[in-house]
């Protein structure tokens, strides 16, 4: 490759292509073997490249972690402003997010450790990622209020009711351990929401504290 397509290549290289690539060689080789100099090496680049974009191989594999959160957080975005019943946005929102945990942590070991070792490590990130979940929860919970399928006295409370019951089927540590277990936890989860469903359904009043 010749200096010039070598710049034109670096000029293209993007944050997302790096995370793709980073993704890759964890996956092959696990966190721990993986480097900054590998992941330069399989995008035909320089490591001083990827330097531009991440500070560190930490900063790359929190990266991926973020991102991993922020595709969750748009996919349960995507149940809030639709013209369907609450209830039918409220379950849907919760078993797209196992779906998507099952789906990206089941058979991706690898990645998976990442996963598990970040969060632990940075309990801020888990900490933003459940209130962003904890706002879209409480924003179909408001929206089912004002249409009058809901009759809920304390929205944030009930929001962080969703929020702890779903918590087992959506926490990694949990998904793995069922998959491993070869048990399914969607019919758990659908009775889990229909008794939440229909407890706003008929009315309830949470105190604050």
């Amino acid at each position: 490759m010749s200096t010039t397509d070598g710049d034109r290549l670096d000029e293209a290289l993007t944050a997302d292509r790096i995370l793709e690539a980073a993704r890759a060689q964890v996956r092959r080789f696990g966190e721990a073997k993986t480097n900054i100099v590998d992941i330069a090496k399989a995008l035909g680049t320089s490591h001083s490249t990827i330097y531009r974009h991440f500070r560190s191989k930490a900063d790359v594999f929190d990266a991926i972690v973020v991102a991993a959160m922020r595709d969750e957080e748009f996919l349960g975005a995507s149940f809030v402003d639709t013209d369907a019943p609450a209830a039918e946005r409220l379950q849907g929102l919760v078993m797209a997010l196992h779906r998507r945990k099952v789906e990206r942590f089941v058979g991706d070991m690898e990645l998976y450790l990442l996963y598990r070792r970040v969060v632990e490590e940075r309990p801020e990130l888990i900490r933003r990622y459940a209130e962003a979940v904890t706002s879209l929860i409480a924003a179909i919970l408001e929206d089912g209020v004002k249409r009058r399928e809901f009759t809920i006295g304390n929205i944030a409370a009930a929001a962080g009711v969703v929020r702890d019951a779903v918590t087992v089927f959506v926490h990694p540590a949990h998904v793995q351990a069922a998959a491993k277990a070869g048990v399914s936890m969607e019919a758990n989860l659908r009775r889990t929401m229909t008794v939440l469903i229909r407890a706003f359904t008929a009315g309830v009043t949470l105190n604050e504290a």
